[in-house]
């Protein structure tokens, strides 16, 4: 257990670390500020609230579901939001909760993994949760990516290998 544990975590890191919050990183690079919070319509998520929701959840998840750290988490703030929170603020919140993340499992005793917690409601082990941060993280940066094409008509050119750039260990 130890071994694939370690594995785990491992892969969640590198996932989260990585992938994923580089690829939210150049979408929001890529916009400004309004388009960041522009929303196709009244009931859909713009990504400066995608961007909220991932780090609420993240932290809510890991840095106190797992890392015991206390929760202060305003759910419903995170889609309610409609004033423009500037992209440099957006992604320093962001990569603070990754980095948040990434040193409770850095540190996590691969013990613990099948221990239980109660996060939102949900009685889940320790590895769930993990597990649930990185499925919920890579949907949502699906989202982000889907809302960064259609806002400026353009491919974001992730797996483009043809430069020489290294295939993640993952795959693409």
């Amino acid at each position: 257990m130890t071994d694939t544990g370690q594995a785990f975590t491992t892969t969640a890191r590198a996932l989260l670390r990585g992938d994923y919050l580089p690829k939210i990183e150049q979408c929001l690079e890529r916009l400004r500020d309004d388009q960041i919070w522009w929303r196709p319509n009244p009931e859909a998520n713009s990504i400066g609230n995608l961007v909220l929701h991932l780090s609420g959840n993240a932290r809510q998840w890991i840095v106190s579901g797992v890392g015991g750290a206390s929760d202060a988490r305003d759910r419903s703030q995170e889609f309610a939001e409609r004033s423009l929170i500037p992209r440099v603020e957006l992604m320093k919140g962001l990569s603070q909760s990754v980095t948040d993340v990434d040193a409770v499992l850095a540190q996590l005793d691969l013990g613990i993994l099948l221990e239980p917690r109660l996060i939102q409601n949900c009685e889940v082990t320790v590895l769930e949760a993990i597990f649930h941060v990185v499925e919920h993280f890579s949907m949502h940066t699906g989202q982000i990516i889907l809302l960064t094409k259609m806002i400026t008509g353009s491919d974001l050119a992730f797996y483009d290998f043809s430069g020489g750039a290294p295939v993640p260990s993952w795959g693409a």
